[in-house]
């Protein structure tokens, strides 16, 4: 799971200011902290869509540093990036992917939408196709 540290700063109105020191393009505000971290991840994926758009590799996080907060990427949108960043690194497009998996392009399009629930069994012949696999553990 990749779980990228978050910056909470309280503003003159009394709400808090979400930043990812990784990724700049994600920022949101809440009432309060709990808010804040809650509205956090929806600024995350948001993001994170604006680099699958861009066709530009989804910046790994650094480490979470004590004290400090930090928001967890659920499972699936966690592969969903390992994965377009794989495809990235091997300087394909997603029409090869499609190519490879013998699959239509709108399949390959719900593929890299992080609000869509694609089957893990997608993901992991995705990587496949690609020479990786998916590992899962629980922590």
């Amino acid at each position: 799971m990749l779980s990228y540290p978050v910056t909470l700063t309280p503003d003159s109105n009394g709400t808090f200011l979400v930043g990812f020191p990784d990724i700049p393009e994600a920022n949101s505000v809440g009432d309060n902290e709990d808010e804040a971290l809650l509205n956090a991840l929806d600024a995350l994926e948001t993001a994170i869509e604006i680099y699958f758009d861009e066709r530009r590799p989804v910046p790994t996080p650094s480490k979470v540093e004590a004290g400090q907060h930090s928001v967890d990427l659920p499972a699936l949108e966690t592969s969903k990036v390992l994965l377009w960043n794989e495809m990235l690194s091997q300087h394909l497009r997603k029409a090869d992917l499609a190519r490879k998996l013998n699959v239509h392009m709108p399949q390959i399009d719900r593929l890299f939408d992080v609000r869509h629930s694609s089957k893990i069994e997608f993901v992991e012949s995705a990587a496949r196709a690609l020479g990786k696999r998916v590992e899962i553990s629980l922590v």
